[in-house]
């Protein structure tokens, strides 16, 4: 579209131009012609007067030896005649008296202007004016030169003027063949651009398209998708260098995928080969603390420790059997309808030592009661003591709050703490697998760095949201939206994610 407006834009222009200089070229031979013509009949007309007597009774003869030839070659030549006079001190009219004028043709077509010229003394003046002639159906015009000479008629002395005027109706028939030419040209012109730029476009658009297509099918996870490379020029070697790249992303893709199975295999592997190991180790571990009171202060100590190291070494080992659960694809619900406000009362319990310990509390507000789900009771627990740890080991000593709510398509749970929050960007990265947002921190409550990643998969497991929202120095808080059916689908949630009690100018959102 944008060649074909811009071809018209300059065959319009081309045109134009060559319109206007054909109808000049041919005013101006015209007028030429014109002019040599019209001289050549002033001089016969004085060439004639001079040879008839100039006696006074004689002027009524010489101006009919003047008026009378002009006005026969003219209807034979294509011109009219219009013979004004005698001129007299003041400034004339037209005389319509006589056989002064070709017969029909309308004395209006002699300006004014012309007129005044003549009349003021010049010998002879030209200028385009409407030669018009007055007929039964009306008065028609055309376009013309009217050309102006004074002749003096030697009888009485006294000064006439001749007006000469020629229609221009075979340039104006000549200009409207040119132009109907110029038009007709034009239009093959447009039509031939069009086909041209049709054809270019195919050419040059096709493979993008295909290319298009083909990134899609590569996108869609389709790698031994390829473009088809036809000939040689820039658009064969953009197929080759296209498919080039895709062979290239295909045995990286393939080779990270590679890399991702023996490292979920590894992980899984080394979980499992633990366990064993892990109970024996366990097993004597047990045995040492339970006799710690018969041993010196320091064994005492290092019983009690390597008793700390097991659970937490225990813990890792689940999180990462279940890391390697979620890899597989292993993982299944148990679904049941769920009372989301005695799960946080559950999960409030069971952290209350870790919270004491941090000097915290923690409170639930249920904005609604009960507020039922359709979920795993087991990982939804998990869930939600994840979070609530998390907030412990970050609340700094203030206080935490458990949101619960719900609506008629989805329930939630949001733990809002107000401890040292998240920086700028850190909200999509706290649910990556052992990320820590200052590893130099001390961590009290034992956490392996896997607690909010195996969240989210749990999440993920029931078509839910796991959010998160923090700013430095202003705290974090931690949204959990589930669907209130299995299978259903969320579009919003009934607690919002930005606290209400985040100062406006602070509150910086992200999604996890």
């Amino acid at each position: 579209m944008s060649t074909m407006l811009l071809s018209a834009l300059v065959v319009t222009v081309v045109g134009w131009f060559l319109l206007q200089q054909t109808r000049d070229g041919l005013v101006d031979a015209r007028v030429d012609r014109v002019l040599a013509e019209a001289a050549n009949e002033t001089e016969d007309a004085r060439a004639r007067l001079a040879a008839v007597p100039g006696a006074d009774d004689e002027a009524s003869l010489q101006l009919r030896q003047l008026i009378e030839p002009i006005i026969a070659r003219g209807a034979s030549r294509g011109f009219e005649v219009v013979v004004n006079g005698p001129l007299g001190d003041e400034p004339t009219v037209l005389a319509a008296s006589g056989p002064r004028y070709s017969p029909g043709l309308d004395l209006d077509s002699v300006p004014d202007e012309l007129i005044d010229q003549l009349d003021e003394g010049e010998s002879s003046a030209w200028t385009f004016t409407e030669v018009s002639y007055l007929a039964e159906s009306g008065r028609e015009s055309i376009a013309g030169v009217v050309v102006g000479a004074r002749i003096q008629l030697p009888a009485d002395g006294r000064y006439y003027t001749i007006y000469y005027l020629y229609p221009m109706q075979q340039e104006q028939e000549t200009l409207a063949l040119v132009s109907r030419a110029l038009l007709t040209a034009g239009a093959f012109l447009l039509v031939l651009v069009g086909a041209m730029t049709w054809l270019v476009a195919r050419q040059v658009v096709n493979p993008v398209r295909m290319a298009r297509r083909t990134a899609e099918r590569l996108a869609a996870g389709h790698l031994e998708e390829r473009m088809r490379v036809h000939g040689d020029d820039d658009i064969a070697r953009l197929a080759t260098s296209f498919n080039q790249m895709a062979s290239s992303l295909q045995r990286q893709i393939r080779q990270l995928e590679e890399l991702s199975r023996v490292q979920r295999r590894f992980t899984s592997d080394v979980s499992h080969e633990l366990r064993t190991p892990l109970t024996t180790v366990r097993m004597a571990g047990d045995v040492l603390h339970d006799a710690r009171a018969e041993f010196d202060p320091v064994t005492a100590r290092a019983a009690e420790l390597l008793q700390t190291e097991l659970d937490r070494f225990e813990g890792l080992l689940s999180d990462l059997l279940e890391i390697s659960r979620f890899d597989a694809g292993a993982a299944v619900l148990d679904l049941d309808d769920v009372n989301l406000v005695d799960v946080a009362h559950r999960v409030v319990d069971m952290t209350r030592a870790l919270a004491k310990q941090r000097d915290t509390t923690v409170v639930v507000e249920p904005l609604t009661e009960p507020v039922l789900a359709e979920a795993d009771g087991r990982r939804l627990e998990r869930i939600v003591r994840n979070l609530v740890s998390n907030a412990i080991d970050h609340a700094e000593g203030r206080g935490i709050v458990i949101y619960v709510n719900g609506d008629d398509h989805s329930a939630a749970i949001a733990v809002r703490d107000h401890g040292i929050g998240l920086e700028p960007g850190e909200a999509s990265l706290v649910f990556n697998r052992f990320w820590r947002s200052d590893p130099a921190r001390a961590r009290t409550s034992g956490g392996t760095g896997l607690g909010l990643s195996i969240s989210l998969e749990d999440t993920h497991l029931h078509g839910g949201w796991l959010q998160a929202w923090g700013e430095s120095g202003a705290g974090s808080q931690f949204r959990l939206t589930l669907p209130r059916r299995a299978g259903g689908v969320l579009r919003q949630s009934p607690l919002p994610l930005v606290p209400t009690d985040a100062v406006p100018s602070r509150v910086v959102v992200e999604d996890a």
